[in-house]
């Protein structure tokens, strides 16, 4: 597959952001004052319309929300 179709397609990888939040009592306004994250940014990450995300984001995310990766992410199986 040529990499401008695949950078084409819709991406698998799905944002837990909301499940994340809801298990830690949190509100994505509270996520936000934490952060220092934009509320649109954290937004996009939480209705699965981002494109891609910095390893500085994601650490921080991580570390306010005492979580891992895995836990925000996972990756939808391949169709066929």
């Amino acid at each position: 597959m040529s990499s401008e179709r695949a950078l084409s397609r819709p991406h698998r990888i799905r944002c837990h952001l909301d499940d994340v939040l809801r298990a830690r009592g949190m509100t994505l306004t509270e996520l936000s004052e934490r952060t220092g994250i934009t509320m649109a940014n954290l937004s996009i990450l939480k209705t699965n319309k981002a494109r891609a995300v910095r390893f500085t984001t994601l650490t921080i995310l991580c570390d306010v929300l005492r979580t891992t990766p895995a836990e925000l992410f996972s990756v939808e199986p391949r169709d066929g």
